[in-house]
């Protein structure tokens, strides 16, 4: 049994990614129907917490039937994230996730996210002061290093555990690779075989099917992994991968009118939370995904992804559900 603190997540648990933008209480709502067992928010920043800002209070948002649900923050000043830590703690969360992978140049470069993998001793100062400013688990998400030059995730996973945290999440690449090339999960066994790690380590990156999850996990001996890009618009891939691992069989792929259905309640669950205009600008990153693969598409796409009213949207769907009633994915 893999716990974080005392919360229990099963044998071999799968984590919702924090992406910005997309791990909205929407999409995380669809995902955790479909076998997600524990996710996060987008990740906050601290010091929009800190300022009340809007749009950074509203991600705070959180939901019963999410739980364990986890909110991420980052950030680069201590005392920011301290305070931002006790304001994320106080909305109920079970965990509170620090994101030092983040590598977007507007975030790393200021020295947030992955920018503190250029300095691993305020990697290791900032955590523990965020690990004493809140009683809940404080868990960690980051990457292999800044550079390949730089690479010292055993060092820096043991002296994180050495200071509290209670997980950690790698996405196996560096932040120089961005999320080209291949992730290269062999740091991920060497974090594993430190014998003086006693956390859960969740290994992240390139996952994105039930074949390449078992082999993973057989090779490189994590104890769960976090999906992220593969599950946009394919929230399925949860309960894909664990019939997977389970039997060694694949799932039918959802039919259309499963992804249809499941599309018209993150539709409608986005407008709900966000108002009709944010709502429905927000969905279009998630078509294409949901209707990968149908041929002579990209019509309907361009429809959908132009659409500007509730009722435009669901007529177009309406519409894709007629004419390819008889598709088989």
């Amino acid at each position: 049994m893999v716990k974080i603190g005392n919360l229990e997540l099963g044998e071999f648990p799968l984590l919702l990614a924090p992406m910005e933008d997309v791990s909205d209480p929407p999409f995380r709502a669809v995902c955790k129907k479909n076998g997600a067992d524990l996710m996060y928010t987008e990740f906050i920043s601290s010091e929009g917490l800190i300022r009340d800002a809007a749009k950074s209070v509203q991600k705070l948002d959180i939901f019963e039937y999410e739980r364990p649900i986890g909110i991420q923050i980052f950030g680069n000043e201590i005392e920011s994230m301290r305070e931002a830590a006790a304001i994320a703690e106080a909305a109920g969360p079970d965990i509170l996730d620090i994101n030092y992978g983040c590598p977007v140049h507007k975030v790393a470069c200021k020295g947030a996210g992955a920018g503190i993998l250029l300095d691993i001793d305020k990697m290791v100062s900032m955590t523990e002061e965020i690990v004493k400013a809140v009683n809940i688990p404080v868990t960690v998400k980051t990457r292999l290093g800044w550079s390949h030059d730089t690479i010292r995730i055993v060092e820096v996973a043991e002296r994180l555990q050495d200071v509290g945290i209670q997980a950690i999440s790698i996405h196996a690449r560096t932040r120089q690779q961005m999320y080209k090339g291949e992730a290269d999960w062999s740091y991920l066994n060497k974090v594993k075989e430190n014998p003086r790690l006693h956390i859960p380590v969740f290994g992240n990156g390139d996952i994105d099917s039930p074949e390449k999850a078992a082999e993973y996990k057989s090779k490189y001996n994590v104890d769960g992994m976090m999906i992220g890009r593969a599950s946009i618009g394919y929230p399925w891939i949860f309960n894909e991968i664990k019939h997977f691992l389970a039997t060694g069989e694949k799932l039918p792929a959802p039919d259309l009118a499963e992804r249809l259905r499941i599309a018209k309640e993150h539709l409608d669950f986005s407008i709900k939370w966000k108002g009709e205009k944010l709502g429905i600008l927000e969905m279009r990153r998630h078509y294409t995904n949901y209707f990968r693969g149908m041929p002579n598409f990209k019509p309907y796409r361009t429809d959908m992804v132009t659409a500007d009213t509730y009722e435009e949207v669901t007529a177009i769907l309406d519409q894709v559900e007629e004419v390819y009633a008889d598709y088989v994915f």
